[in-house]
């Protein structure tokens, strides 16, 4: 049985997004109120207090995440004000304004301070995520301009001097010699900042486009179109060193995402991109077996709104899992090139020929309706996913490499769960 605790009236605003520390002891969440709040768990009871709260952004917050604890303790968050900034926690001073706790003592806590806003993106900034700790302190963002931007932090005791390494134009980014390229031929939008001529422009060719689809009796479908709120953003990190820098991305509607590298002698480039369209992958059947999808049912691209790369944790493959605005959950099952010095026998596909591929092993719509957020655990053997229909849901690998559901939590039940935990409380009193 799935067991999980409430957080009532966490923001004033929808929350937009939610980030386990290292150690999963603490939480971060950010919400449309513009605010960040830092929440401790109580292991005695399993309860959640806050630790910290301020107005961190000028604009909803879009993303929070931690960096390694090896750097500090340290946050960074994106905004729809077209910023990213970078937080580092340090101990109170005596004459900080102390914090209310639960029962209405005032106690003396740490507080968190700005080190550093990047101000670089053209649209707002939909993703952010720290690179992983061997790769030094990095951070990855991106923006509805469709570009990807790592970022190097030049002075780490300080966090604040970081430096633009990549900016990348995921849309128009060229594949590598040796990769495989599966990008489908699908149009996806260029976001424009809003006060533009430009994005005027853009505006009403979209609007022009839609009357034209309904005049021909083509209506527009939600998730699929050309205005921002259509698109979908998102990145994760390759957690595997071995490969060098690797980074997931979604940008726009076009429903793929690519694989990119970063290498310091060369510009970035796509490795592989991930197109879920039928005639290049096969699906997964209600029965849970592989079956190859119909030349004749071509979908509609939909935006892909979450992709999280799995840890490998020894694994010869990747796991990369997505989510999109067509309430699909995706796992797909990549192979990296094979080394020179393991190629005896029989060439073995695309691998054999230094080459990237890629196969979906595990393709869901449980959710009917959009997927705002998929993401591994620890060990990348148990996916979860949240979707619109106020469900979190949970896939797991079976024997003979099936995946399939593993249970799912909803908002009514962890409302009741909290309600006999109180009920429980008031028994012992």
């Amino acid at each position: 049985m799935l067991q999980t605790g409430l957080i009532p009236n966490a923001h004033n605003d929808l929350v937009t997004d939610a980030s386990y520390d290292f150690y999963g002891l603490r939480l971060a969440t950010c919400s449309l109120d513009q605010r960040i709040k830092v929440w401790q768990l109580d292991e005695t009871n399993g309860t959640w207090a806050v630790e910290s709260e301020w107005k961190a952004h000028d604009a909803a917050i879009s993303k929070v995440c931690w960096a390694h604890p090896e750097f500090g303790t340290i946050l960074a968050s994106s905004s729809f004000d077209r910023t990213v900034k970078v937080w580092e926690q340090i101990p109170a001073t005596e004459s900080d304004a102390p914090q209310v706790n639960g029962s209405g003592g005032a106690v003396l806590t740490s507080k968190w301070v700005e080190r550093a806003m990047l101000v670089d993106a053209k649209g707002t900034v939909r993703a952010i995520e720290f690179a992983p700790q061997h790769f030094g302190l990095k951070l990855a963002s991106i923006s509805s301009d469709n570009q990807l931007r790592v970022y190097d932090c030049l002075e780490q005791p300080s966090l604040t001097t970081w430096q633009m390494a990549e900016e990348v134009d995921v849309l128009n980014l060229p594949s590598g010699s040796r990769s495989n390229n599966n990008t489908a031929n699908v149009a996806t939008p260029t976001q424009q900042p809003s006060t533009t001529p430009e994005a005027a422009s853009a505006s009403l060719v979209a609007h022009a486009l839609q009357q034209q689809q309904q005049q021909q009796g083509q209506p527009a479908r939600s998730g699929s179109g050309n205005r921002e709120a259509d698109g979908g953003w998102c990145l994760s990190w390759c957690k595997d060193r071995y490969w060098g820098e690797l980074i997931a991305a979604g940008c726009g509607a076009s429903g793929v995402v690519k694989i990119i590298q970063l290498t310091q002698s060369r510009r970035p480039f796509t490795v592989l991109t991930l197109d879920p369209s039928p005639s290049q992958t096969s699906t997964n059947d209600a029965s849970g077996k592989n079956a190859p999808a119909s030349d004749g049912d071509t979908p509609t691209p939909f935006a892909i709104t979450s992709v999280a790369w799995a840890p490998s944790c020894g694994r010869s493959y990747h796991l990369i899992a997505t989510g999109g605005r067509d309430g699909r959950v995706r796992i797909w099952r990549v192979r990296p090139p094979l080394p020179s010095d393991e190629l005896d026998g029989e060439p073995d596909g695309d691998a054999s020929e230094g080459k990237w591929s890629a196969s979906i092993v595990g393709d869901f719509d449980d959710h009917k309706s959009a997927v705002g957020r998929v993401e591994w655990n620890i060990t990348g053997t148990i996916l979860s996913s949240a979707g619109n229909d106020g469900r979190v849901r949970l896939w797991k690998m079976t024997v003979g490499n099936v995946w399939r559901p593993a249970g799912h939590i909803s908002v009514e039940q962890a409302d009741e769960q909290q309600a006999d935990v109180d009920m429980d409380a008031d028994a012992e009193d």
